[in-house]
């Protein structure tokens, strides 16, 4: 079959690789009818993460038609169309039992990105994502074998196609996580670091929930005006801002947002020392968002972390954090647990995630779409790719 390799830093490639099959009784074989480059793809296509070997398959955002399934699969059958989680969760451990999905103490081999373990296991496994998550084969190929398959695969009815759908792999429960974990509510205030994908889902999560001010903080011009456009979002241009957070202090009255999601990540841009340190890998990640986050937020209000952060953090100022009463929320998706309710959202129409997407291309282009998202060329938001 065909798949988006790893070969090393920047350079991705669709190569002929090895057809996947069945392993165990509780997994299915899909073909993939459509995937996407997620936004922390690129820290992979930029060589930031450890664990990534050169052969390894990218992707994590995925959908298609089973094709196969193994004898243990008790509600999913051959010509089944299912969106994918992005984490693979048995369902039957502590963390899986308590709804932490993204917990899974059962499925990841690798030993995670946790410094200080202790000896604690990993969290769940995830596609495509190194092999600190268990070196799993991702979804930008033609075919996938998908672990767990009576854990979390979601059967989509006929009349969604695939687009409006597929961002329930990803992107759309992680907007929408980070909006319950802030704790958005009708006349909420809330800032936004970050108009990427994450952002963008966010922004359309808080607006359903019925928040009155959103404020979006980004540097490129056609993402702030995507999101003007879209969520009726104040936005700020931190490149002509020089401290957005005093900014957004200075329209909330002199207290700041109720609630800040940090949907940027361990790669913000902003604090050339920053990046000169996690360069020479002296830190683990760029605390230029999160300390916008606590600056903007008001007291006693919460600080909703999406983004992938990993290490120790320079400058992460958690005195001012415990002067202000914050509560941070953070972690990976539990994507199982919001797919049901989120997929409804979508048949009714109150969500459109696909009018995120703003080009499509074919699988045997995916190093070019790798390229566009990287770089922002041609205004570039979303690629989704078809095998």
């Amino acid at each position: 079959m065909q798949a988006l390799v790893w070969h090393g830093k920047n350079d991705v490639r669709v190569d002929h690789v090895q057809d996947p099959i069945l392993q165990h009784d509780d997994d299915i074989l899909i073909r993939v009818t459509a995937t996407a480059i997620c936004g922390s793809d690129l820290h992979l296509y930029r060589g930031k993460v450890p664990g990534l070997e050169s052969g390894d398959i990218l992707g994590h955002e995925f959908m298609g038609v089973i094709e196969d399934a193994g004898a243990g699969v008790t509600d999913l059958r051959r010509g089944d169309r299912v969106v994918v989680p992005f984490t693979i969760s048995c369902g039957d451990c502590f963390f899986c039992d308590h709804d932490l999905y993204a917990a899974c103490e059962t499925t990841n081999p690798g030993r995670g990105a946790i410094m200080n373990a202790k000896g604690v296991k990993s969290g769940a496994g995830m596609f495509g994502y190194t092999h600190l998550y268990g070196g799993y084969e991702g979804g930008q190929a033609e075919y996938v074998r998908v672990p767990k398959a009576n854990t979390g695969p979601i059967r989509i009815p006929d009349g969604l196609d695939d687009e409006r759908v597929l961002f329930l792999s990803d992107i759309l429960p992680t907007g929408y996580q980070a909006v319950l974990n802030a704790e958005v509510r009708p006349g909420s205030t809330v800032a936004i670091f970050g108009a990427g994908p994450v952002g963008c889902m966010a922004a359309a999560c808080a607006r359903l929930q019925g928040a009155a001010r959103i404020f979006v903080v980004d540097h490129h011009a056609f993402r702030l005006q995507y999101v003007r456009q879209h969520y009726d979002a104040e936005t700020i241009d931190f490149d002509q801002v020089d401290d957005p957070a005093e900014w957004i202090i200075e329209q909330t009255g002199g207290r700041g947002v109720d609630a800040s999601i940090e949907a940027v990540g361990f790669e913000a841009k902003g604090s050339a020392i920053e990046t000169a340190l996690t360069t020479m890998k002296l830190e683990g990640s760029s605390g230029v968002a999160l300390r916008q986050a606590i600056a903007a937020t008001r007291r006693g209000g919460t600080v909703s972390v999406a983004g992938v952060y990993a290490g120790f953090i320079h400058g992460f100022l958690f005195g001012d954090a415990f002067e202000k009463g914050l509560t941070f929320r953070m972690g990976q998706t539990h994507v199982q647990k919001y797919l049901p309710e989120l997929l409804a959202l979508v048949a009714e129409g109150r969500l459109q995630p696909e009018e995120l997407i703003s080009h499509r291309l074919p699988l045997a282009e995916a190093a070019r779409g790798y390229a566009m998202f990287d770089e922002k060329i041609d205004q570039c938001r979303k690629v989704v790719l078809r095998p």
